[in-house]
């Protein structure tokens, strides 16, 4: 015989981190024919079972799906970008650009995660396959790279963010899940997306926009959103950097009050209902390539309910060589903090993107040998794994991977993003490297750098100078091994600068 016992009602608080629960249209019909005295919560048993709740809502792990985008074919980050994703760029010593992200997506219990790759893609595909899938294994979720691709029905390329979700669909509605989150993947911050999600489920929204709760000196150029005082979107626009004039809007018709409503910068992250991602693409705007540009206007235009979400923490959306250099220079700033819960430290302590225990920030597990050290003068600087530090002189800066310094060196304010792999040292101390190249990988002794970015596998000789000795603040330097981008000296990737050069 089967009975049903009644349960007392469950008291949740909004500040603790449980999976947020969303209550199905058809449960809540048939929930409001019970009798007003039948609690919110039913158990069904019998002899001869043990009893289980039957869940009324979905969890975030099950319901919400991420999509993460590694960028687009307009990096504003080269010649960081010229063999790799803006993803794939390496981040205070240890990290990718990514990790940020895809973090954020763990540690908000969103457990499936597509990420959509296509341009320079290779180094951010084999970083995202092994870097989470022991991870999100025991948590029944994935991490799923989606290269760009070609088919009988579509003979080109990802033709844009919308593009490429409309082709993936078929990947991306494999599972039940309620709402997509979409994300861009180079952006630098932390945020918990279960309130997100919390927030658009209250609100009944069809799409949610993130925005900024300030606006800055450069917008992202994601677009501006015009916001009523029931939080509603009115408005949003797309503004070019180069033009004073609103090149692209969708409007409402809901009526607002000029005086209470506000104007916010786009983040560029859209938490949108499955189906109406769905009718947006398919039926809506089947020709449409850019969810920005495109869709959300015409999804405000034809009355669609489009909330927004303000975020005041710490963001950057790297948007030019100086954003990815003060990322990093503020990682300095922060990392004398204690490593424990943010929520015992001070006012912005936000921007400590990597020292919260209760939120870390996950990459891929290497088997390096602790830093070694030889006597040398290191403050206010972070250090990676694996370096082999001489007698040198260390100041504000980041030291990537596997750096190799040699003695006498003085680097200040720089980032050094450090090296794939070692050399021995028989091929470093007799002059013969791989490859024939007589300057080794790392920066040779008795160099001075300051305010530069050195790029992977750099090969810095012996007594250079790396200080923007003439003050230049844009140089196209390319096949010399470097530029010169707002005032800060980039050398590229594998670059070699020989003995006794000045830059």
């Amino acid at each position: 015989m089967v009975t049903l016992q009644l349960s007392c009602p469950i008291i949740v608080k909004p500040q603790a981190k449980l999976p947020i629960l969303g209550l199905a249209r058809n449960q809540q019909k048939h929930l409001s024919k019970l009798p007003s005295s039948f609690p919110a919560s039913l158990y069904i048993c019998s002899s001869q079972e043990p009893h289980y709740p039957i869940p009324l809502f979905p969890p975030v792990d099950q319901s919400v799906a991420a999509v993460v985008f590694g960028d687009g074919s307009e990096s504003r980050l080269y010649p960081l970008t010229k063999r790799r994703s803006e993803g794939a760029i390496p981040l205070a010593a240890n990290y990718r650009l990514v990790d940020a992200v895809i973090s954020n997506c763990i540690n908000s219990n969103i457990n499936k995660i597509y990420a959509l790759t296509q341009f320079n893609s290779t180094s951010l595909n084999l970083h995202l396959s092994r870097a989470f899938s022991g991870i999100l294994r025991g948590k029944d979720g994935f991490v799923e790279v989606i290269a760009a691709y070609q088919s009988l029905e579509d003979q080109d390329w990802f033709q844009g963010n919308a593009d490429a979700i409309r082709r993936c669909l078929w990947v991306l509605e494999e599972y039940s899940v309620t709402e997509f989150l979409i994300l861009p993947g180079h952006h630098l911050y932390k945020m918990d997306y279960q309130r997100l999600i919390e927030a658009h489920r209250n609100n009944k929204a069809d799409i949610t926009i993130v925005a900024l709760n300030a606006i800055r000196d450069k917008h992202p150029g994601f677009g501006f959103l015009r916001v009523n005082p029931a939080n509603q979107v009115i408005e949003f626009s797309m503004k070019s950097e180069r033009e004073k004039i609103t090149s692209i809007s969708g409007k409402s018709s809901r009526k607002s009050d000029s005086v209470a409503s506000g104007n916010f910068p786009s983040m560029g992250i859209y938490l949108i209902n499955r189906d109406t991602m769905s009718r947006l693409l398919k039926e809506y705007l089947p020709e449409a390539t850019d969810l920005g540009s495109e869709v959300i206007p015409a999804a405000i235009s034809i009355g669609m309910k489009v909330e927004a979400y303000l975020f005041d923490g710490y963001w950057e959306d790297m948007r030019s060589i100086g954003a990815f250099y003060h990322a990093n220079m503020e990682c300095i700033k922060r990392s004398n903090m204690t490593y424990k819960s943010v929520a015992k430290l001070p006012e912005r302590a936000e921007r400590i993107i990597f020292y919260d225990r209760d939120c870390p920030v996950y990459t891929m597990p290497r088997c390096l040998p602790p830093t070694m050290i030889r006597e040398a003068v290191i403050r206010d600087s972070v250090v990676g794994d694996g370096c082999i530090i001489n007698r040198c002189k260390i100041k504000g800066t980041i030291i990537g991977m596997r750096t190799r310094i040699g003695d006498g060196a003085v680097i200040e304010d720089s980032v050094i993003m450090g090296a794939d792999f070692y050399q021995g040292e028989d091929i470093q101390s007799s002059g013969k490297c791989i490859n024939h190249k007589a300057i080794p990988v790392g920066i040779g002794e008795d160099t001075q750098i300051k305010k530069a970015v050195i790029d992977k596998n750099a090969r810095i000789g012996k007594n250079v100078l790396i200080i923007n000795k003439d003050g230049v603040q844009e140089g196209d330097r390319e096949a010399n091994g470097y530029i010169i981008s707002e005032g800060i000296v980039v050398i590229l990737h594998g670059a070699e600068i020989a003995d006794g050069s000045i830059i």
